[in-house]
Parts: C-alpha cells; structure tokens; sequence
C-alpha cells in the first residue's frame, strides 16, 4: 500500500513539475500573484515605471491607473509574490486589432531607460504600440534576467542591437517588423550566446548583408520556432553538416529572395517539423521528392514560387497534413491527379487547401472521399472546365469556397449549395455556371460574401437574397438580370460594406435610403437606372453610376466626406459642378464625362469654407464631352499629384496657365482637344517632365513648338527608366491587382479612356498607361517641325496636321522608331521627303497629303505595307515616283567615256584654228596701214566722223532730256 501511495505521490510530482516548466516559458516566474492581492512594491521599482510612463505619448489613457503607491496594481504591472519585485511588464495595444480604431489605442513616444530600475524583470511585451521611428534600446541587454521579449509591429527603425546577446536566458525573442521594415542587422553572431533560445522572431529585419546566417541559427540547440519573413535573405545552403536544430518544429522562411532549387536546400533533413512556410522564395525546379520524407508536417506551404509538375506520389507519406498551400505554382496537369496523390491518411484531418493559380486542367472528379473537416478550398483562377460535382455540397464544415476564374459550366442547384450550413464566402465569379435554384430556396445563414459575377441567373432579381440579413459583400455582376430593385432588397444591402451589381439591365430610381447604408464600395454602372442621385452613404469610398440613365444635377451635398473614386461618365446628368465638390479631399478618381454639365468649374481657393485649403489628392479627372465653360481650372492648382486631366470636348477658353509645370509636376496625361484655347504652348507645360500624352489638337493655338518639347521624358524613356515603375499611373486609373478580389477590392475603372490615333478614335482599356502621343494638329501653329522632335523616341503617334507649318521635315524623323502613326498633312512643308522615313519598321499609318513636297518619294519595305499608298501624298504637285502615278524627269544622258574625249579634242583644235586665224587676220591689217598711207588716212577720217555723229547726238538727247524734267517740276510745284 505504501509503494502504490508513493509511486502515486511521485507521478503528482511530476505532472506537477512538467507543468512548472512548460508555464515558465510563457510565465516569468510561478510565484507572480495576481494584481488584486499584491499590497505594495518597491520605490525603486515604483520611481522606474514612473520614468519609463514619462517618456511614453498615452492619447487613449491606458495607464490612467499608473497612479498610487501600489503600482502591482497598475495595468500591465505584475509583481513577484515572494518579493513584490515586478518580474512582468505586459503593456501590448491594440495596433495589430484590424479594427479601424485600433491605432487609437496604443502608446507611443520613447521607450525610457528608466526601465534598468526593473532588475528582476523576466517578461516585457510591448508589441503592437506605435512607437514609430524609434530604435530597438540598447540598454535591454543589461536587464539580465529578461526570458522573454516582445517588440513585435513597433514601427522601429534602424540597428537590431548586439547587446541582446547578453541575456543568456532569454527563451522568447520578437522584434518582428515585417510590415514595416525599418530595422536592419549587419552581424548576428550575438545570437550564437542566446543558447536558451526558444523562439527567435527576426521578421522584417533586413539581414542582406549577412551571408552565413544559417550556421548562427544552428547553433540554437533549443530552438522550437524560427521566424524570418520578407529579410532580404539570399543565400540558402544546400545541406546543414551535423544540425543541432533537432527540436525545430515552426519555420518560416517566406519572402525571401533564394531563387535557388527547391530540391538543395537544408530543410528537407528537419523531420521534426511541423510547419514549414517557404512561399514566395523564388525557388524553382519539379517538386522535390524529399517532401514524403517529412512525416510530422502538420501546415505546408510552397505557393508563389516557381515549381513546376505534379506533385510527388510519396506526399501519402503525410497523415498529420491538415494545411496545404501550393497556390501561384505550375502544378500544370490534372486536378483529378492531384486529388488521387493527397495522403487519404490525412483526408480527415485536412483543414486548409489552396489551389488557386496552378495551372490545373481537366475536370473535377465526380466522386470524391468526404473531406470531413475542410473549412478552407481555393481552386480558383486555374483552368477547370466541366460541372460542379455534387461532393462540393458535403463540405459540411466549409466556411470559404472559391471556385472562381475557371471555365466550369452546367448548373448549380440547392444541391450544390443546401448542406454547406457553415459556408461564409462563396465565390463563383467568372465561369459559365448557370444557378436554378427554386425561387423559395433558403441559403445557408452563414453567408455573408457571395461573388458569382458573370454566372448566369436571371433575367428576375434573386429572390433568395433576402434571406441573407447579414451579408458583408454582395457581387451579382454581368448576370443577364433584367428586373427593377425590389423595395426588400435595400433593406438587406444596408449592411453591406461592398455592393457589385453593374452590367445587366437593372431599372428603377435609386432610393433615398441609400444614404444610410453601411457600404463603401458601391458598383450600378452598365445598367438602366433612371432619375437623380440621392444622398451618399457617408462611409462611401468608392461609386460607379456609370452608363445608366440618370439625369438631374449633381447632389449639393454627396455626403461623402472619404468619397475617392465618383465614376458617373455616360449618363444625361445636367446643371453645374457644385461648390461642395472643393470638400471632398479624398477624391483620388473622377470621371464625370459625357454628360451635360455646363457652367464654369468652381474655384475652390475662392470658396467660403475652403479658404484654408491647401490640397486636394485627385490623380485622375476626366470632364469631356460636357458643355462646360470658363478658362483652364484654377482649382488644379490645388491638385499638386494629379496624373491625368482630360478636359477635351467642352467650351473653355483663354491661354494655357504658365503655373502648370509648378503646380503639377506629376502630369502624364493632358487632353484638351476641341475647346477654344489660345495664345502660344507655353514653355512650361513641356517641361513636364513625366508628360507622355499631349493632345492640344482643335484650338485656336498660335505660335511655334517650344524647342524645350524635349523636356518630356515621358516621350522620350519607359517610366520604368525614370519613375516608380508607373504605380502613381495605375493608382490614376484605378488599376488593381487581378490577382486580389474580396470584400476591400475597390471599383474598378479600366474601360473609359479614348485616344484618337492611326485616323481613327479608339477606346483604350489596361494598355493606356503605355501610350505616347503628341497631338498638334487643326491648330494655328506656324514654323518650322523642330529638329529636336525627333528625340521623342517613345512616341506611338505624331499628328502635326491642318496647321501651318513650313520648311522642311526634319531630316532625322526616323529616330522616332516606336511612331505607329505619323500625321503632317494640310500644312506648307516643302523640300524632299526624308530618306529616313522608310526606317520607321513600327509605322502603320502615313499622311503626308496637301503639302508643297518635291522630289521622288523614298521607298522602303514598311511603305510598301502602308494602306492606300496615293493618298499619303495627294496635293503634293511636285513628289513622283511609285506609289506616285507621275514619273520623274529623266536626267540627259552623259556620252561615254571615249566619245567624252574625243569632242575635247575637236575644241581644242577649234579654238587653236580661231586663235590663229585671229592673229592672222591683225597681222595683214597692221602690215597693209603701215605700207599703204593713203589707206591709213582715210581709215582714221571714217572713225573722226564717226565719233562726231556720235558724241552730236548724245548732246542733244541730254538736252532734251534734261528740260523735260525741269517742265514736269515746275508742274508739280
């Protein structure tokens, strides 16, 4: 009886000694008691918090108990119950809480080095504060008796400090900055001294410089969890000779750059893990055999690199799998496959499956063992054809299912859908699928995100939807419904945050309760909607009214004080832009052309409740084809990022601001076309120096092409050479990543963007960021094309036309070797045409028409290709040659060279014969006068009377002459 009390006493102990160790490595100490019964603590210790609160930025109060002489009492404080000493400082916030008011509730400022006075200190957490800009204090290396540390999603910045490596028991390290990082670490031998290591978190840190990180961390014999996330790590080794890492069981090396073979890498040979997370490394090869080896994974990711094949039949090694991500890979064969090498030991246990973006073809399997514990499926975005089997309605415990971006078809019953009691998201989104479900079904009551956009479901307004009294997300886009709201429905979308429901044929007037719905994203666009728009959701962020029959004027008052995308082109909407348009500061989109405004743009710095503004953060305005009228905005000088301003078909009228390049030097795109703009281009709108497009064509313009033209070096290189790689361009038109859908996907705006090339308009979608125009033309502009123009390489289309200028083309036109469509035409050019033209490989359209060209036209192989070849260059009087019908004039023909020389010779004997018979001819004269005197007398009689006749009738013509004249001055006078 005594040995079974004993062994009875003995297995006590022990259960309640592995306790003790397990709870000291979340807990400090096992003698801190709880706030309520701790009297008192030491002044010292007291004095030190109180120093450590001074240095602290405490907005919300949340050390208002901070007060007192019992400071074991305060918040966060807990204090050791054998010696009141404070061994915990547990102050996390609330700034990791995705509740939008979370980073009110948090502490900022300095982390004060009052805290040494805590020198019996084990435990501090002060992750998720906002002590932005601050630096990991150095002084944390002196409190000796810290095991556990957490600075985790602190904003800090700069070095991780060596000085930790002086806490030899330290067990728990978190400095993670991943979403920030800020903070950066040249050397970390010093973690080779943390030997009591249990878990190291180091995420965000930039270890770049550090090539052999991998023999320090092995030399972390009690490490369970490792953590290096988006570091900048660039070397991985292939194998790890005599690993200590025998305990690891979490690692995550996520977004790294390795882009090294998944095969070689020391991983594989850790068969105690659990979790291993290597998304997103750039590894790349087939999927590596020695994933079968690692028989205690529990959570396995692999997506975003770039492997490629099947994965390997030994992955049924695996019966503990309940996570696996293998998404953004090219798994590149069939899904049935793929189901048939899943461990069937683990299909009970799998909890989490990501397929999306894999490549996977062929059909679902029609039979499929129940995946009784799946909360978690995505096979979207790969290329699935074929129905939705019914196996899909087994997931009894589904919550997210993604089918979406496939080429699935066929129908979807209550079958399909019924016994799915726990399915929260349902995206279904861009496949042919048709839904029949009867018109009484009930939906499960779970749902609160549908997506089924461009499925096939009416032409009736689904009458299930109002069921659904708590849905987040409602996306019934491109649905063939051709029905009006009914008045039920905006009941259940006033708690909707994301409302999609553009491109079917809906009617009816948008209802004045709108205005108290909950959403902030808001798509009716490309339907028939009809009447005025009522007063905005005040959480709006985002509307599309697009392409529906609305009429009346624009709201006094949108309600919408964070409105950044209003979308309302190609509607009827009338009247004037109101004055509470200057209020709205978040506006980052705005498209409000083809409609009827009319009247001037109101100027904000003239406004009585702006007065004090100074910015607005509109990157895109869009105001064509409207009739609107006054001189260019003066508002946009508030508007310092705007990217795009298209003002083209409306009546504005005056020069063009010389402030532009001051006020807006992101400018890429300026559409002004068909207006009444005059005076000169001013300098200083091509000096622009991120302009790509320029279209100033029919205006009265003047004057010449500034020569600075060549300021625009988004003429002249890809904004990838210059720039950020076009992020402000696709945040200006509203681009989002294909990739991302959910309930924080904004509106998107792709689809209403024409630019006028190659003769004709075109409607321009994605590509338009990659536009480079220049459009002059039905101006009045006068001289000579400017050599430089030819350094606008980048340049797509060139229309110089129905202007007046003269001179010639310039001679190096052919360096703009990207132009698709060159316009001279209705101008005065002269000269030839450039020989140089015919290297332009890229051109499609040439217009050279109605000018004074002379000369033979050039030829080349891409003139050859060019439509209509004669009327590139009618009214050309003077050009010939094919594909001219006039032929050139033939030059004489030059003898050869033997006849050359013998008519040199005949000339040469002709002025030799002349000379002499010259010479002859003086001779017998001169010797005939000297022999002959009578004859030499009268010779000089002849030439005497000559003289006289001569010199008399000179005289009396000088005579007559000269009183002629003197006759006709007395007249005058």
């Amino acid at each position: 009886m005594d040995k079974v009390l004993l062994s009875i006493h003995i297995v006590i102990f022990g259960a309640l000694l592995l306790f003790t160790i397990g709870k000291s490595f979340v807990q400090p100490s096992s003698h801190i008691h709880p706030n309520h019964t701790v009297t008192s603590c030491t002044a010292s210790e007291r004095s030190a918090l109180l120093g450590f609160k001074a240095g602290l930025s405490d907005p919300a109060y949340l050390l208002s108990s901070w007060k007192g002489d019992e400071c074991c009492k305060w918040k966060g404080v807990h204090c050791s119950t054998r010696n009141s000493h404070v061994v915990k400082l547990d102050l996390q916030g609330h700034g990791c809480d995705p509740n939008s008011d979370a980073w009110t509730q948090v502490l900022g400022g300095n982390i004060s080095s009052s805290l040494l006075g805590l020198r019996h200190l084990q435990y501090l957490d002060l992750s998720c504060n906002g002590f932005y800009g601050v630096q990991v204090p150095e002084f944390l290396g002196s409190l000796h008796k810290l095991r556990y540390i957490d600075l985790s999603s602190l904003s800090f910045i700069g070095r991780i400090p060596p000085q930790l490596g002086n806490l030899s028991n330290l067990q728990y390290l978190n400095v993670n900055s991943e979403y920030f990082n800020g903070t950066y670490s040249m050397d970390i031998t010093w973690l080779s001294q943390l030997t009591s290591l249990v878990h190291l978190d180091l995420s965000g840190t930039n270890l770049s410089a550090i090539v052999h990180w991998l023999p320090v961390v092995n030399m972390l014999p009690s490490l369970k969890v490792l953590h290096l996330i988006n570091c900048n790590l660039r070397t991985s080794s292939a194998s790890l000779q005599l690993s200590n890492l025998t305990f690891l069981e979490t690692l995550d090396l996520s977004a790294n750059g390795f882009h090294t073979h998944i095969a070689r890498n020391w991983f594989w040979d850790l068969t105690s893990l659990k979790y291993l997370y290597i998304s997103s490394n750039g590894f790349y090869g087939q999927f590596p055999d020695e994933i079968g080896n690692m028989t205690s994974i529990v959570k396995f990711d692999l997506s975003s690199n770039n492997l490629v094949g099947m994965i390997p039949s030994n992955l049924k090694n695996i019966c503990s799998l309940e996570e696996f991500f293998v998404h953004e890979t090219n798994i590149n064969g069939s899904i049935t496959k793929f189901f048939q090498r899943l461990p069937s030991c683990s299909w009970n246990k799998l909890t989490y499956l990501s397929l999306a973006s894999s490549n996977l073809t062929g059909r679902l399997p029609t039979k499929l063992e129940p995946l009784n514990n799946l909360i978690y499926l995505d096979i979207s975005r790969n290329k699935l054809i074929g129905p939705m089997p019914l196996w899909i309605g087994e997931l009894t415990k589904i919550t997210y299912l993604d089918l979406g971006y496939n080429n699935l078809d066929g129908f979807i019953h209550e079958g399909h859908l019924s016994g799915l009691e726990s399915l929260e998201w349902l995206w279904l989104s861009d496949n042919s699928l048709t839904l029949t479900v009867n018109s009484t079904w009930v939906p499960p009551s779970s749902l609160t995100n549908i997506e089924i956009r461009s499925c096939l479901l009416g032409p009736k307004f689904p009458p299930w939807l109002r069921w659904l009294t708590s849905l987040d997300n409602l996306d019934i886009s491109n649905m063939s419904i051709s029905d009006t709201v009914p008045d039920w429905f905006w009941i259940t979308a006033s708690t909707l945050y994301t409302l999609k429901m553009g491109h079917n044929k809906i009617s009816g007037s948008l209802p004045s309760t709108i205005e108290f719905m909950g959403a902030t994203a808001i798509d009716l666009g490309s339907n028939q909607f009809n009447g005025t728009i009522p007063k905005l959701p005040i959480s709006l962020s985002d509307l599309d009214l697009s392409r529906n029959k609305l009429d009346g004027p624009l709201p006094l008052d949108f309600g919408t004080p964070n409105l950044m995308k209003l979308v309302l082109f190609d509607n009827s909407i009338s009247g004037t832009i109101p004055s509470s348009f200057c209020k709205m500061r978040s506006l980052i989109l705005v498209d409000i052309s083809g409609n009827k405004l009319n009247g001037p743009i109101p100027d904000c710095s003239t406004n009585t409740s702006t007065t004090n503004m100074t910015s607005m953060s509109i990157l895109n305005l869009s105001l064509r084809n409207n009739n609107l009228s006054g001189e260019f905005p003066s508002f946009l000088q508030h508007c310092q990022e705007l990217v795009f301003l298209d003002l083209a078909h409306n009546h504005f009228v005056g020069t063009l601001p010389t402030w532009i390049q001051e006020k807006l030097p992101q400018l890429a795109f300026l559409r002004l076309r068909s207006n009444m703009f005059c005076g000169h281009i001013p300098e200083e709108l091509t000096k622009l120096v991120k302009l790509q497009y320029l279209d100033l064509a029919y205006n009265n313009i003047t004057g010449n092409i500034p020569k600075s033209i060549v300021n625009c070096k988004g003429m002249i290189a890809t904004r990838d050479n210059y720039d950020d790689g076009g992020d402000a361009l696709h945040r200006a038109f509203g681009f989002n990543d294909e990739w991302e859908h959910g309930p924080n996907e904004l509106v998107t705006y792709t689809e209403n963007f024409t630019v006028v090339t190659k003769g004709q308009e075109r409607l321009y979608t994605g590509e338009v960021i990659y536009m480079v125009n220049l459009d002059l033309s039905c101006n009045n502009l006068i001289g000579d094309i400017p050599k430089d123009i030819s350094a606008l390489v980048e340049l797509k289309s060139l229309n110089l036309s129905w202007n007046i200028f003269s001179g010639k083309i310039p001679e190096n036109i052919g360096a703009l070797a990207q132009v698709e469509s060159l316009d001279l035409s209705h101008n005065r050019l002269s000269g030839e045409i450039p020989a140089s033209l015919s290297a332009l490989t890229s051109l499609s359209r040439l217009n050279l028409s109605y000018n004074n060209l002379t000369g033979e036209v050039p030829s080349g192989d891409q003139l050859r290709t060019l439509e209509d070849p004669e009327y590139i260059y009618v009214g050309n009087p003077g050009l010939c040659s094919p594909p001219i019908s006039r032929k050139c004039p033939q030059p004489e023909p030059i003898p050869s060279t033997p006849e050359h020389h013998g008519d040199l010779n005949d000339l040469a004997s002709f002025f030799i014969a002349m000379g002499s018979g010259y010479v002859m001819g003086i001779w017998a004269v001169f010797c005939t006068f000297l022999f002959k005197r009578k004859w030499t007398v009268y010779w000089y009689s002849v030439c005497d009377s000559l003289y006289d006749r001569v010199y008399v009738q000179v005289v009396l013509t000088w005579a007559s002459w000269t009183r002629e004249k003197g006759a006709e001055a007395e007249t005058t006078h």
